[in-house]
């Protein structure tokens, strides 16, 4: 096997990236909301989530357009029903994941953040594991 610097490795890498920033990034906030809370510094952990946003929004930004140049350099005419609806399935929660975390940051209702959150969270995760599965086609 030869390994390739190329342009398909700068979109993979970038992609990859994006994703660790946006799934990562959720991970070690919800590790870190109980200190922050814990700490009890008025606004605390108001201002870590929009140190966070800073960070997050780029990458979401960064990873759907990645992925839609994915998207584009698949062999279409080899690609299966299967993957396509895998594809299909992975963009709604890539979506929904963007949809949700936008509401979960505009929200002060604490059971619309913990939904949200938690769905957002969700998705992403759920998208992450369908990237991968993808990976192998």
């Amino acid at each position: 096997m030869s390994a390739s610097f190329n342009l398909d490795t700068i979109r993979i890498m970038l992609h990859v990236l994006a994703v660790t920033v946006w799934l990562g990034g959720q991970i070690v906030m919800l590790a870190l909301l109980p200190v922050l809370r814990g700490a009890n510094v008025e606004g605390l952990p108001a201002a870590a989530a929009r140190g966070f946003q800073r960070v997050a929004w780029p990458a979401f930004i960064l990873a759907f357009f990645t992925g839609i140049w994915n998207i584009l350099v698949v062999d279409m005419a080899s690609a299966t029903s299967g993957y396509n609806a895998v594809f299909g399935i992975k963009f709604l929660l890539v979506i929904a994941s963007g949809a949700a975390a936008f509401i979960h940051s505009r929200t002060d209702k604490p059971s619309l953040r913990g939904m949200t959150g938690a769905l957002g969270f969700l998705a992403a995760l759920g998208a992450f594991v369908l990237g991968y599965v993808l990976s192998f086609h």
